[in-house]
């Protein structure tokens, strides 16, 4: 063999080998795609919803979101199975399975749900608000919200407030008849003054929050308003009454004329608050 022919033979050799190792054009695998609409429990479409695919045997995760007609479109998947998640603000997330072909496209829509509440807090729909206002536009759904948090802190502080609201009644036989003593009548005082304080400013947001027009009252939140008359009354009408009998007490003098019905209108106007409560924690 010549000296030239002796050097080009292994590089011939080198090249044919790779040339036989590489696979055939048609036996590469093609890419799958996965396609689809996301929905509201309405049927109408959630732009903006954050679309996860996770590619169940290599964890490889591809995050794509919704257009303006709530249609999505993931391309370039390897084929296998994969793990949908579906995520949009004041939707509950939705997670589905699908598995794609090679060179397929699959079409998966999802109807989004709406997301559970706390057995214990009024729903949108017991506070009056329609479907079609939770879905209004983003001034409407400012007003909304605004209201739905002043009328969260109601609640939280109307609670709160039951607690001194209990230590004035308990102290009560301290401030009045043969076991009432002074240091006893100023500290009923005292605990009925935080407890009117903190009544009127949870009142206050109730009263304060943001109305919306067109808005009907339904559910236990009716009751909890008939009761709000009864209560709301009472907590101006007590405060006056003790005033009175604080008075008379420390002018030595036995409470009477109608400073007497001091205690059957704290006795009525506390039985009122905590029923308006339990009207809102226990679903009927």
């Amino acid at each position: 063999m010549k000296p030239d022919r002796a050097k080009l033979f292994p590089g011939v050799a080198i090249l044919a080998l790779s040339l036989l190792s590489l696979p055939p054009m048609g036996a590469q695998t093609a890419g799958a795609a996965l396609s689809g609409k996301v929905a509201s429990p309405t049927g109408a479409a959630v732009p903006d919803a954050r679309v996860s695919v996770r590619n169940v045997s290599s964890g490889q995760v591809t995050k794509t979101q919704t257009g303006p007609d709530g249609t999505y479109r993931v391309p370039q998947l390897a084929p296998g199975a994969y793990e949908v998640t579906v995520e949009a603000g004041g939707f509950a997330a939705q997670t589905a399975a699908v598995t794609l072909a090679a060179g397929a496209t699959q079409t998966m829509d999802v109807s989004l749900a709406a997301p559970s509440v706390s057995p214990s807090a009024p729903s949108l729909g017991d506070l009056g608000f329609t479907p079609a206002q939770t879905r209004g536009n983003a001034r409407e759904q400012a007003l909304l919200d605004k209201r739905s948090h002043m009328l969260k802190i109601h609640q939280r502080l109307g609670l709160i407030t039951l607690a001194p609201m209990v230590a004035t009644l308990v102290v009560s036989n301290r401030a009045a008849g043969r076991h009432g003593t002074a240091s006893g009548r100023e500290l009923h005082a005292a605990l009925g003054g935080v407890t009117a304080g903190m009544y009127f400013t949870t009142a206050s947001f109730a009263i304060f929050a943001p109305k919306v027009p067109g808005t009907t009252v339904r559910g236990p939140i009716r009751l909890h308003k008939a009761l709000a008359w009864v209560h709301g009354s009472g907590m101006v009408i007590a405060p006056i009454l003790g005033i009175l009998a604080y008075q008379q007490r420390s002018r030595g003098e036995r409470v009477h004329g109608i400073a007497s019905a001091h205690g059957a209108v704290a006795a009525v106007t506390s039985a009122a608050y905590g029923l308006a409560i339990l009207s809102v924690s226990i679903k009927f």
